[in-house]
């Protein structure tokens, strides 16, 4: 196939591809450009949202490429588009945050919190947890708490040190006066779908206040009805200085954010940071589109629905298949299975996609789940047999 073909030949070989070259989507649904049809349990890593090709989003490209692309001087002049979006954050945004901007993806906007924190701090020094994932850049990899992202380049920046993931002790003991600032995921999920439970994150808050340490919460992948609520912290009574967001943001149109309390903002000057596109008409516009559908369609409530059904399929399956299944976790639609070992893992990643599945594999032995947040129960139930079906035909080899 001829984009196979070119691609290999020209490309920067990032990636260890697949041998599908997908022409088109509609909903949870992808075709490659020999008709097949496959369904997405991926949504391209968690950021179609509501699915691929959604009319909201068309229409919201189309209606803004008609207008402008991009405004003279960049970020310079006002933009209606930001206007309405930075409006409508500020109805969903959890605690005392209050002011947001707009970079172009999550590892952009983690970057930028790390920069920020360390600059209104005074401090230099960033604590983050084993098994962490926040984002490619140079910053963001020293960030990750996964030696495969991070070791290969060094030297990394400096000054970060890592805790293991909901250890409240292990944080308590690192901290001093050089902590700037605390980057954390509610959940973790390129590090297998580990969620953190309620206390732990009231404690951290409650660490890093004490210490006058910045808390930097990470919901590039859990945010945007991901979880369920519009944030996985929701309801939760934490200080938040810095929350991260992307992927859901804009239901596949790359785009990110940052928002800060009034305590940082306070702290920031004119030039501490900016970008070219950050904000820009398009990617605001679809954003706002995106997030409008999420809650006129209570696609809140939806998600919990469908992820009530999915546990109850896969506890069953727990049981069923406890020669290969080691545990099933996750909330929301954000989901993992973890496997005895890497082989079966991987036996059955491959012969989800040998049926017309698309899944995630991470840490060698999870498969996680993370489709489009408005999956019918229909195709959430078709996509759970081909799933089921693969892994009896692995028990039964």
């Amino acid at each position: 196939m001829k984009t196979i073909a070119v691609e290999d030949k020209y490309a920067i070989p990032f990636f260890k591809k697949l041998q599908i070259s997908i022409e088109r989507g509609e909903g949870v649904y992808v075709w490659d450009e020999g008709g097949r049809r496959y369904l997405d349990f991926t949504s391209g890593w968690g950021v179609t949202c509501i699915g691929h090709a959604n009319p909201v989003i068309t229409r919201a490209l189309c209606d803004q490429a008609e207008k402008i692309i991009q405004n003279p001087s960049s970020g310079l002049t006002y933009s209606p588009p930001r206007a309405k979006l930075l409006e409508l954050m500020g109805s969903i945004l959890p605690g005392r945050l209050e002011y947001v901007f707009f970079s172009n993806s999550g590892a952009e906007a983690n970057d930028a919190a790390i920069k920020l924190a360390r600059k209104v701090s005074g401090r230099t020094d960033i604590i983050s947890t084993h098994k962490s994932f926040h984002g490619r850049t140079i910053s963001a990899a020293s960030a990750t708490g996964q030696a495969k992202h991070r070791e290969k380049f060094n030297p990394l920046m400096p000054n970060y040190r890592f805790v293991p993931y909901n250890d409240l002790e292990a944080l308590d003991a690192e901290m001093d006066n050089q902590v700037a600032a605390m980057i954390l995921e509610p959940i973790q999920g390129e590090g297998g779908v580990n969620i953190s439970p309620e206390a732990y994150l009231k404690s951290v808050s409650d660490i890093c206040e004490r210490n006058g340490s910045y808390l930097i919460i990470d919901e590039v992948q859990t945010g945007f009805c991901r979880t369920g609520p519009m944030f996985a912290i929701d309801g939760l009574d934490i200080k938040v200085d810095f929350l991260t967001m992307a992927k859901g943001i804009a239901g596949g149109f790359p785009i990110g954010a940052f928002a800060v309390s009034e305590e940082i903002a306070r702290g920031i000057e004119m030039g501490d940071h900016g970008g070219t596109y950050c904000g820009n008409p398009m990617g605001t516009a679809v954003s706002y589109a995106v997030i409008r559908y999420l809650l006129d369609n209570n696609i809140s409530e939806h998600v919990h629905t469908i992820s009530g059904a999915i546990f109850r399929e896969l506890d069953r399956w727990k049981k069923e298949y406890a020669d290969l299944i080691v545990d099933v976790r996750g909330r929301g639609l954000l989901i993992a299975i973890e496997f005895n070992n890497a082989a079966d893992a991987a036996a059955i990643y491959a012969g989800c996609l040998d049926q017309g599945l698309f899944v995630n594999i991470t840490q060698e032995k999870v498969i996680r789940l993370f489709p489009a947040l408005n999956i019918t129960q229909e195709e959430t139930a078709e996509g759970l047999r081909i799933l089921e079906a693969v892994i009896a035909g692995r028990r039964d080899k």
